[in-house]
């Protein structure tokens, strides 16, 4: 089936609903999406967004823009950070205009709350710098702009899956997907194409990230020739709830939280005496990993606790009560009662597709574009996060850029033909579907990708070595060669998920060999 929309959105989240509002003014467009829109990763955000309003304490943007560049170990681009930074005040009073629920000050101001690396004066002390809507931000942002993006006209695609981002002649023509309910091919040509699909944490064992976080856009523009940049750079979490990887936000220090080692020490103190608990992510995900390998972990093993018992109970049920649900169900424990066991998890990807300031996919170091291609979100690389992002500046970074992204497609449609993809590349996806599904041998997609995640977890997370990096490049490439043997059992069209999991393993393989 084939469609004919102005732009093209990929993704659901925060920084594709952004675009979408933005673009729907000007021509007709679509969003297409592996899940049900609601249900994008967006939606886990838990902790605040980023922005110097100083409500609750004095607060400037140039202090904002230091502790990015500082978090991002003066990686980032500092002329993005600045237009990020500047812009946050106005996307906050944007974002309560659009109907975002942010909780409030007794004044009735929006409430802001301590996060890792929030400082005020350069570094001098923490700030309460973080907007929040109790510990369900991107869930009350996501379903915000969800309805303003319905009210405006934008045509959803869920259940979508991409196979294809069509580019000739340095200009993208648009995208084939796999819509999942009936296993057809459609093609959507479009004047412009928006990657906003998220990250790719599932590469790794223990992540925070949803199921559907494989990075297929990443994929399929790294084989299509498009570079990707800062790959090496992932982000740990520090406290994701033991053995699963379920994120605790860092709001959970921002109310008073502390990590304490097996010997009941609040080891922070060691690491960063200003800041202690609220420094940045990397540097206490490393604290975390140091006091586990010097054998200083709870009962010796290898995690810590984050302890909430000082917190009082109506601040844990009025401010955190997704992590109070979220320690009963899967941990069988009260924060309020017992410490939480917590260790590093995979969270964010720093990396990705390379863009300009608005949204405008870049070819090479010198700065040319793909013409119709544009990217925002986790899975563009504006530069802004550089070898770490801090914390709030995820949620911030996907709607100052799907914004700017947006803008960016209006203006270039003005000057925009019409394009087609041609029926070879449409034949030329069915022929790789089909490849899959008749393909033998020996191998399971399961296998496989544990195998891989549990490589890349062991050898390529918090702290790596030369010959850790270097035996897993010889690993990837024996997992490549096993991917090749993997059999199919499901060979129909309806809902085939075993397909789409040998579809995702091979880009997650793709994705490894990038970060490696």
């Amino acid at each position: 089936m084939k469609h004919q929309y102005d732009t093209v959105i990929i993704g659901s989240g925060l920084a594709g609903l952004r675009a979408a509002t933005e673009a729907s003014g000007h021509g007709s467009v679509a969003v297409l999406t592996k899940l049900y829109p609601t249900r994008s990763h967006s939606t886990a955000a838990q902790g605040g967004i980023g922005a110097a309003l100083g409500n609750e304490e004095p607060d400037l943007p140039e202090w904002h823009f230091y502790d990015t560049a500082k978090g991002s170990d003066f990686l980032g681009d500092q002329d993005a950070i600045e237009v990020m930074c500047e812009d946050a005040v106005r996307t906050i009073v944007e974002l309560e205009h659009l109907g975002v629920p942010f909780s409030r000050t007794p004044e009735g101001k929006i409430a802001q709350r301590r996060f890792g690396g929030h400082t005020r004066d350069f570094g001098k002390a923490a700030v309460r710098r973080a907007c929040y809507s109790a510990d369900r931000t991107g869930h009350a942002i996501l379903f915000a702009l969800f309805e303003q993006s319905e009210l405006q006209g934008v045509n959803f695609f869920p259940e979508f899956h991409v196979l294809d981002i069509v580019i000739e002649n340095d200009r993208c023509l648009g995208v084939i997907a796999l819509e999942i309910s009936s296993g057809e091919i459609h093609t959507f040509n479009a004047k412009a194409t928006l990657v906003a699909s998220g990250g790719y944490g599932k590469v790794f064992r223990t992540t925070s990230n949803a199921y559907a976080s494989t990075g297929d856009c990443l994929s399929i523009l790294f084989n299509a020739g498009i570079p990707l940049e800062d790959m090496e750079f992932f982000q740990f979490h520090p406290t994701g709830l033991y053995g699963s990887g379920i994120l605790i936000t860092e709001g959970a220090r921002g109310e008073g939280g502390i990590l304490i080692n097996g010997k009941g020490e609040r080891f922070m103190e060691r690491y960063a005496p200003a800041i202690k608990d609220l420094a940045p992510r990397d540097m206490v995900s490393r604290a975390i990993m140091t006091e586990v390998r010097e054998g200083r972990g709870i009962n010796g093993r290898d995690h810590v606790y984050l302890d909430l018992r000082q917190v009082p109970e109506e601040v844990i049920r009025e401010r955190l009560p997704e992590i109070s649900t979220f320690c009963r169900i899967y941990m069988g424990i009260d924060p309020s009662e017992e410490p939480i066991p917590v260790l590093p998890t995979a969270h964010y990807a720093m990396g990705g597709i390379p863009a300009d300031v608005d949204g405008r996919v870049l070819k090479d170091e010198r700065g040319a574009v793909i013409h119709g291609l544009y990217a925002a979100g986790e899975a563009a690389c504006v530069s802004v996060h550089g070898a770490n992002r801090l914390g709030c500046n995820s949620l911030l970074d996907t709607v100052v850029f799907g914004r700017r992204a947006g803008m960016a497609i209006r203006s270039d449609l003005r000057n925009t033909g019409k394009w087609d993809i041609p029926q070879s590349m449409t034949d030329k996806a069915g022929d790789e579907i089909d490849s899959l599904k008749n393909r033998t041998g020996d191998e399971q997609t399961g296998a496989v990708r544990n195998e891989l995640q549990t490589a890349m977890t062991d050898k390529c997370s918090v702290f790596r070595t030369e010959q850790d990096l270097s035996d897993l490049a010889g690993k990837i490439d024996e997992l490549k060669e096993k991917s090749k043997k993997t059999e199919l059992k499901d060979k129909g069209k309806i809902f085939n998920t075993e397909l789409l999991e040998a579809i995702e393993l091979d880009h997650l393989i793709n994705l490894a060999g990038a970060i490696t």
